[in-house]
């Protein structure tokens, strides 16, 4: 694959916008400026440098609290979404979903960087929820989250469980696959009543109510972008 094409299909930018960060010097791949043209193997590993942004033009992230019951999709066809809800955000691509039933964080974006660096399986970024559940818990019982599971998609990574109570916990997880939270629990008898993400990276919900959004500040875009690398496909 040429390295014009895997930028632009990871949304980092076009392949027009790709030649001119090339040309000038700002993408290096195995830590030496690449040029126009040159193929990727899926043992290269690409950086962006922070300054490409520049190039680039100004873009825009926004953190929202998805209420529940919103689905996360463009799709008229398939109830509330998070557009029709942020109507002045619709040129925004999602970074990420949650599921209609579950809440909390998530990130609209038309920076390329900025998804690829939460959405890329080769970041690992946290991301932390709150989980309620009808039946009771303890420590013995969400022991299997931490040691790792198998799925139907495969094994899970192994995730860091804080209890709180008989029926509320946090989660941190440092992958996303679809429902993968309702499924480990399903797995160990658990009926999950209320899910509500809190954290993605460094990116806290903190005073975020239902409905409510804000933009990311400078230092928190550059955090995000702080290990702006990856692999190609």
């Amino acid at each position: 694959m040429m390295i014009q094409k895997y930028l632009a299909e990871q949304g980092i930018c076009s392949r027009r916008e790709a030649e001119k960060l090339l040309k000038a010097g700002l993408i290096q791949v195995n830590g030496r400026p690449a040029t126009p043209g040159v193929p990727l193997t899926p043992a290269d590993k690409v950086t962006i440098d922070p300054a490409a942004q520049k190039i680039l033009g100004a873009k825009t992230t926004i953190a929202i609290y998805k209420p529940r019951g919103v689905m996360c999709t463009k799709s008229q066809a398939e109830g509330m979404n998070v557009f029709d809800m942020f109507q002045e955000w619709q040129h925004l691509n999602l970074v990420g979903r949650l599921d209609k039933e579950s809440e909390g964080l998530l990130l609209l974006s038309d920076d390329g960087l900025i998804t690829k660096q939460i959405t890329g399986s080769q970041h690992r970024i946290e991301k932390e929820y709150e989980i309620i559940t009808l039946e009771e818990v303890d420590a013995e019982t969400l022991q299997p989250l931490e040691t790792g599971m198998v799925l139907s998609d495969g094994p899970t990574l192994p995730a860091n469980i804080h209890f709180i109570n008989r029926h509320m916990f946090r989660i941190i997880l440092k992958e996303g696959r679809n429902r993968q939270i309702r499924r480990m629990c399903g797995q160990l008898g658990l009926t999950v009543t209320g899910l509500k993400r809190i954290r993605i990276g460094s990116l806290k919900l903190n005073n975020l109510w239902p409905g409510d959004w804000r933009r990311l500040t400078l230092s928190e875009i550059q955090t995000m972008k702080k290990h702006s690398t990856g692999q190609p496909n």
